[in-house]
C-alpha cells in the first residue's frame, strides 16, 4: 500500500465529501490516474473500521489507508484502473475489483464499487427530457435493475436517477447504506439529473434521496418515480423490478384497438374504491388484496352485467381519506392491497373477464407532504413558486406546472405508463376545471391572467391537448374522460378541429339536474320539469358520460337511496325510474358500488359497504333491476349505439308536465330498430295514456320497473299492446299505455 501525496484541493475535496457537501464524488470517489501514471482508488465509508482492495484477476488484497476526513480510505495501485463505460459498452479497462469492508464490531462485507462506473444517461436522454417531449421518462428515471457489460465481467445492479436541478448534492440512501446521505451521492448530469449506478442491489430494497438544498438543508424526498412504495404509514420507495408478471389478456390487447374507443359500444362503468367496496371483518377489518379482489370483485361485476371497473386512484397515496386523490407514487400502485405484480393480476383478471379497466388520474394537483414532491429540491420544481398559480386553496394541495417542460415528461410519461405497464383501458381525468381555469375557486387578486389578460390557463389546456393526443395515438382503443363541470368548449373535440382531444365528458349538469328533481316531492315536480328536458338543448354536443360517482354520496349529500323523498316504497321506486331514466337517455353510464343496491348510508371510506342488505328482498331487487338495465342496454343498440348524434334520440312527448311524464324513442344506426321509454315521476298510475309511436306492429315491453321482481306493484301492459291507427305527437300511430307509477317503461316493437 502506498498513501497518496494531497493537495491542498484534494484536502478541500476530502472534507466536503465527509461533510456530504460535495457536489462531484467522481471526481474523487473510485479509481483515478495520478501524476506517475498509477492508480488511486478512493472510499468513503464512515462505519468501516477498515478496507481493503481486492483484485479480482489476482485475487489479492491491497490495505486502505484511512485519511484525516472522518471515513475517507484511499490506496495506490500499480497499473490503471479506469472506470466502466455505460450501460451496453465493453471498456478496455484493467481488472475489478472490490471493497472488503470490515465494520467496528467485525462485521465483514464485500462490495462492488458505484465509483468505478461510468454514466448510464445518454446527452439524449437528457435532452428529451429537458425539452418535455421525452414520453418514457419511466424507463430513464427512478430506479431500474439494469446490466452493464465489461471486457472482464458482467454486472447486473439498480440504477438509479432523480431531476433535482437546484439541489447542491443528491445521494441515494437505504438499508444497504445506513439511510447515510454522505456514503452514497451522485453523479451531476446536464438538465438537473442525478444518477448513479449501485452493483449487486436487490429488488425490495427501501430506498430514498437525500436532497441537499442550497440553503443547506437536507431534505428525505421518496422517488418520484417509484415503482413501488412500503405499504403507509411508512414512506420509502421500494426497488422492484416489475416487468416479469406474464400477462394472459392477449385475446383483450389485440381486439381492443377496434372497440375504438367504445363510442358505439354499450359503457357502463361500475366506479370502485378498492378499500371499501369489501372488507374483511373477522381480522381486524383488513383490505381485500388485489388477489382477492380478482376473485371476488371481478366475478361479481360480470355478474352485474357493468361493461368496466372504474377505479378511484390506486396511485400510492400517503392519507386514505384522500380516496386516492393526494398521489405521491404515481408510478406505484398502493401496497395497501398487495405487490405491483398482484395489481396486475386483478387487471389480468378483468380483461379475461371481458371487463375493461379505467383508472382515475390526478395531474391536477398534489399534496405538500414533506416526503414527496413539494419543493423536491429546495425550490419549486414540480410546482409554481408564486402561490396564486401554484397551489389549490380549497384541497391544500400543489398545482403542477404545466409550463415546464421536464412536469410534462413527468405527466405524459406517467400517463403512458398506466396503459402500457398495467394494460388499462382509459384514464378519467380529475378535477379538469380546476386545471382550465386561473381564477378557479380564487377571489379576484388571487390569481394572475395569462399572457392574454384571460382566465384560461393556457399551458394546462396545450398539456391536455398533448396528453390526449399522445395517449390515442399511441394506444389506440383506450379512451380519456374529463371530470369537468363547467361550459368549456370543445372538451371531447379532437385536438386538430380545436377541441382538447378527450374522448369523454362527464355529464355534470345532467346529474345535478336529474338529482334536484328527484329530491323535489312528486307533488311539486311540475314546477321542474325543466330538470328532466334541459339536458336534451346540449346532450349532443359532447361525448358526455351520465355519472353518479362517488362524489354524489359523501359530505352530508346521502345516499342515492336516501335522497328519494317519501316512505320506503317510493324511495326504491323513485331510485328504479332515475336509473331507468339514466339508461334511456344518451350517454355512457356510470354507477359508484352500493348504488346497484341501495347502499342506505352515505359512503365511508373506512368501511366495507352494507351487503347484509341484500337479506331484503328490496334491495334484492333493486340489484336485480340494474343487472336487468345492464343486460337490456347491452343488447338493444338503440340503448347505445348512436349516443353522440341528433339522428339516435327523438322526443315522443316532453311537455307533460302536469303529469310529470316524459317519453322519448331511442334509435340505432338502422332506424327501425327503436326503444321507446316512458317515465312516469310521481306515484300515481297513468291509466289510458297514449303517445305516439313510429310504427305500426306490437310493442313488446322489454322491461318494467315495478315489476313485482324488482319490488315493484305490477302495473303494467300485460307484456304488451298493439298500436292503434290515431295520430299523436307528430306520428300516424300510438298506443294507449298503462305507465306504472314512479315507473320506466322500455318498449320495442316485435
Amino acid at each position: 500500500m502506498t498513501p497518496v501525496s494531497q493537495t491542498p484541493a484534494l484536502d478541500a475535496a476530502l472534507a466536503a465529501l465527509a461533510a456530504g457537501t460535495h457536489r462531484d464524488p467522481f471526481a474523487v470517489l473510485g479509481p483515478h490516474t495520478n501524476a506517475a501514471g498509477a492508480t488511486v482508488i478512493r472510499a468513503f465509508q464512515p462505519a468501516a473500521r477498515a478496507i481493503d482492495v481486492r483484485v479480482l484477476a489476482t485475487n489479492t488484497l491491497v490495505r486502505m489507508e484511512k485519511g484525516d476526513a472522518g471515513g475517507v480510505f484511499e490506496t495506490t495501485l500499480e497499473g490503471h484502473v479506469g472506470h466502466v463505460g455505460r450501460v451496453g459498452q465493453v471498456g478496455a479497462e484493467a481488472p475489478d475489483y472490490r471493497l472488503r469492508i470490515t465494520f467496528a464490531g467485525g462485521q465483514v462485507i464485500e462490495i462492488d464499487d458505484p465509483y468505478r462506473y461510468g454514466r448510464v444517461l445518454t446527452n439524449d436522454d437528457l435532452h428529451l427530457f429537458t425539452e418535455g417531449t421525452q414520453y418514457r421518462a419511466f424507463d430513464k428515471l427512478g430506479s431500474h435493475r439494469i446490466t452493464i457489460e465489461t471486457t472482464t465481467s458482467t454486472t447486473t445492479g439498480v440504477h438509479f436517477a432523480v431531476w433535482a436541478p437546484n439541489a447542491d448534492r443528491v445521494s441515494v440512501i437505504g438499508d444497504f447504506n445506513g439511510w447515510d446521505g454522505r456514503v452514497t451521492p451522485m453523479r451531476f448530469l446536464d438538465g438537473g439529473v442525478w444518477e448513479i449506478f449501485i452493483p449487486d442491489l436487490a429488488d425490495g430494497e427501501k430506498y430514498k434521496f437525500e436532497i441537499r438544498t442550497r440553503t443547506g438543508a437536507i431534505l428525505k424526498k421518496t422517488d418520484p418515480f417509484a415503482r413501488a412504495f412500503e405499504a403507509p404509514p411508512q414512506t420509502a420507495s421500494v426497488v422492484r423490478d416489475v416487468s416479469r408478471y406474464e400477462w394472459c389478456d392477449g385475446d383483450w390487447m389485440t381486439k381492443r384497438p377496434a372497440h375504438g374507443a367504445w363510442l358505439d359500444r354499450p359503457m357502463t362503468s361500475y366506479e370502485v374504491h378498492l378499500g371499501s367496496w369489501a372488507r374483511v371483518p373477522e381480522e381486524g377489518n383488513r383490505f381485500l388484496t388485489y388477489r382477492e379482489l380478482a376473485n371476488r370483485l371481478v366475478p361479481y361485476v360480470k355478474e352485474m352485467g357493468f361493461t368496466h371497473i372504474e377505479l378511484l386512484p390506486v396511485m400510492e397515496h400517503p392519507f386514505s381519506g384522500s380516496w386516492g386523490y393526494q398521489v405521491l407514487g404515481f408510478f406505484a400502485p398502493t401496497a395497501r392491497f398487495g405487490p405491483p405484480e398482484d395489481f396486475k393480476l386483478f387487471v389480468d383478471a378483468c380483461h379475461q373477464a371481458g371487463l375493461g379497466v379505467i383508472l382515475d388520474w390526478v395531474p391536477g394537483h398534489f399534496p405538500k407532504d414533506a416526503h414527496g414532491l413539494a419543493r423536491f429540491d429546495g425550490t419549486a420544481l414540480f410546482e409554481h413558486e408564486d402561490p396564486r398559480q401554484g397551489e389549490h386553496q380549497d384541497w391544500g394541495t400543489l398545482i403542477f406546472n404545466y409550463g415546464r417542460n421536464e412536469v410534462r415528461s413527468f405527466l405524459l410519461s406517467n400517463a403512458l405508463f398506466w396503459l402500457e405497464e398495467y394494460h388499462l383501458d382509459g384514464l378519467r381525468v380529475d378535477a379538469v376545471a380546476s386545471m382550465l381555469y386561473l381564477d378557479y375557486s380564487r377571489k379576484e387578486g388571487q390569481w394572475i391572467p395569462n399572457r392574454f389578460g384571460g382566465r384560461e390557463n393556457l399551458e394546462a389546456i396545450s398539456f391536455l391537448q398533448q396528453l390526449n393526443g399522445l395517449t390515442h395515438g399511441e394506444h389506440p382503443g383506450t379512451m380519456t374522460a374529463a371530470e369537468e363541470s363547467t361550459s368549456f368548449p370543445g372538451v371531447s373535440r379532437p385536438v386538430h378541429l380545436g377541441g382538447l382531444g378527450f374522448t369523454y365528458k362527464w355529464n355534470m349538469g345532467w346529474m345535478h339536474d336529474i338529482l334536484e328533481y328527484m329530491k323535489e316531492d312528486p307533488i311539486h315536480r311540475r314546477w321542474h320539469h325543466n330538470l328532466v328536458t334541459f339536458s336534451a338543448l346540449y346532450m349532443h354536443s359532447e361525448n358526455f358520460i351520465l355519472p353518479f360517482s362517488h362524489d354524489e354520496v359523501v359530505h352530508g349529500k346521502h345516499a342515492l337511496l336516501d335522497k328519494m323523498p317519501g316512505d320506503a316504497w317510493r324511495k326504491y321506486a323513485s331510485l328504479r325510474a332515475l336509473y331507468g331514466y339514466m339508461y334511456a337517455h344518451p350517454g355512457k353510464k356510470l354507477l359508484f358500488m352500493g348504488g346497484e343496491f341501495g347502499q342506505w348510508r352515505e359512503w365511508n371510506h373506512d368501511r366495507s359497504l352494507d351487503w347484509h342488505l341484500l337479506d331484503d328482498p328490496s334491495h334484492a331487487g333493486l340489484r336485480r333491476y340494474v343487472q336487468d338495465l345492464n343486460r337490456l342496454y347491452a343488447a338493444e343498440p338503440a340503448l347505445h349505439q348512436v349516443d353522440f348524434d341528433p339522428a339516435g334520440f327523438r322526443w315522443i312527448d316532453c311537455n307533460d308536465l302536469e303529469n310529470s311524464v316524459v317519453s322519448l324513442v331511442r334509435y340505432a344506426r338502422d332506424r327501425s330498430d327503436a326503444v321507446i321509454a316512458i317515465l312516469n315521476f310521481t306515484p300515481v298510475p297513468r291509466i289510458d295514456y297514449r303517445i305516439g309511436v313510429p310504427e305500426l306492429g306490437f310493442y313488446t315491453e322489454l322491461l318494467n320497473s315495478d315489476a313485482s321482481i324488482y319490488g315493484g306493484s305490477n302495473v303494467g301492459n300485460l307484456g304488451g299492446l298493439e298500436t292503434e291507427p290515431i295520430p299523436a305527437h307528430g306520428f300516424e300511430q300510438s298506443i294507449v299505455l298503462a305507465v306504472p307509477p314512479l315507473g320506466c317503461l322500455l318498449l320495442k316493437k316485435r
